[in-house]
């Protein structure tokens, strides 16, 4: 065997062995420590609706928390109790009523989590989604944080159009 053949060879070796012990270990090299995307959009069980804008899902194990892109619900469990209101709990109320328990797709956009550490996405269920479900209905208000704007036009129009026929939230107002 040539010097040019044998190292080649412990090159061959070397990676093999490197992919072993990153597959031993759960390692993806392209993830830099975070999930990946791909991994995350998908379909998954909705273990529990926190409120009109926040469910708890079980992804690879781990119960984790998704925020809902581009709105807001009024708040129904927040800490403060001041600052949640009656309509809170139609938003919730709402939410549960399409996705607790169920199977649910998430479509993720530029970031996947928030600075809370809450996974960031756009939730279908049976092909709707229910961002704009919220929405529509006038049970949420658009609130966008760029770059997560993928939507953000059919948003306005949706609340846009929920106000102009006092739904949900506009009724009151």
């Amino acid at each position: 065997m040539s010097t040019k053949q044998k190292k080649k060879l412990q090159k061959a070796i070397i990676s093999f062995v490197i992919a072993v012990i990153a597959i031993y270990f759960g390692i993806d090299e392209s993830s830099n420590g975070s999930a990946d995307s791909a991994n995350i959009e998908g379909e998954y069980q909705v273990v529990r609706v926190v409120d009109g804008d926040t469910l708890i899902i079980t992804i690879d194990h781990i119960e984790e928390r998704v925020r809902l892109i581009g709105i807001d619900t009024p708040e129904s469990v927040h800490p403060d109790r001041k600052k949640n209101v009656p309509y809170g709990d139609i938003a919730s109320d709402f939410t549960k009523s399409l996705v607790e328990g169920k199977t649910v797709e998430l479509e993720l956009d530029v970031q996947e989590r928030d600075q809370y550490g809450r996974v960031l996405a756009y939730v279908y269920y049976k092909g709707t989604m229910l961002n704009k479900a919220l929405l529509e209905k006038g049970h949420a208000t658009v609130a966008t944080y760029p770059p997560n704007v993928k939507y953000v036009d059919e948003f306005k129009a949706l609340e846009e159009d929920a106000k102009s026929n006092n739904r949900g939230l506009w009724e009151y107002k």
